[in-house]
């Protein structure tokens, strides 16, 4: 019998602005799903620490680890109202709001001079996916300049090394309405259950792609070593997606 597909789901803790991120129930009811389409698949689950430094570190250790496949990475947007499919990360990092350990960045960019990296193909069948639940999710070519997009930024990165996973893909989820609270007639908010139904819907087309012969690698053969940004610390915290 064939090795199990290992997808590793992600999702981030609070930072400022953001003291309830709604990545954390989407990750975990995600990694809890039994279905029959899952039984050779193995979900392994991790949520960042908001901070640089935190993905510098952990993302290699966890891809060296446990050796997933593939990721299905979740971060909030907050001033978004609508599921967002990432295709691309871009070579930008903000200058002006704190990470979770009120630090910012002290450089712009992730790496000098590079043009934006974009996510393979397979987004776009991630995204008819996710449509086909019923859910308002949408193309997006700017994951902002904040974590979200760094993530994005090094799992690309990884999926072009020797021993990272095949495919990689981030999902932008808007905030949750808060239990009890009244929406203003004609508004609607997405809620945890129509989540997890996109989330359920992406996750195993993800898995259909994974299990089909392996493509071309596009990697330089190195090792999976991040580099990591250098911060300085911030006194006022600001909210970014």
């Amino acid at each position: 019998m064939s090795a199990p597909v290992r997808i590793l789901l992600t999702g981030f803790g609070p930072f400022p602005g953001a003291p309830a991120n709604p990545t954390m129930p989407l990750v975990k009811r995600l990694a809890a799903l039994r279905r029959p389409a899952l039984e050779h698949v193995e979900l392994l689950s991790h949520i960042f620490h908001v901070t640089y430094r935190t993905v510098d570190r952990e993302l290699p250790e966890l891809i060296a680890r446990l050796r997933p496949d593939a990721m299905l990475m979740f971060g909030l947007a907050a001033r978004t109202a609508h599921v967002r499919i990432e295709t691309r990360a871009r070579n930008a990092v903000t200058t002006t709001f704190p990470d979770a350990d009120r630090n910012v960045a002290r450089k712009g960019s992730i790496v000098p001079g590079a043009d934006p990296l974009a996510f393979d193909p397979h987004t776009a069948r991630l995204l008819n996916a996710a449509r086909a639940t019923g859910i308002d999710a949408r193309a997006s070519r700017d994951a902002g300049s904040y974590l979200c997009n760094y993530l994005s930024w090094r799992a690309i990165e990884a999926t072009r090394t020797k021993d990272g996973p095949r495919l990689a893909a981030f999902i932008h989820i808007p905030l949750l309405p808060r239990p009890g609270a009244a929406l203003a007639q004609g508004s609607t908010r997405i809620t945890l259950e129509e989540l997890v139904d996109a989330g359920e819907a992406m996750l195993m087309e993800l898995v259909k792609l994974t299990r089909q012969p392996s493509r071309a690698r596009r990697n330089t053969g190195k090792d999976l070593t991040l580099p990591v940004t250098i911060m300085r610390s911030c006194a006022h915290p600001h909210h970014q997606d």
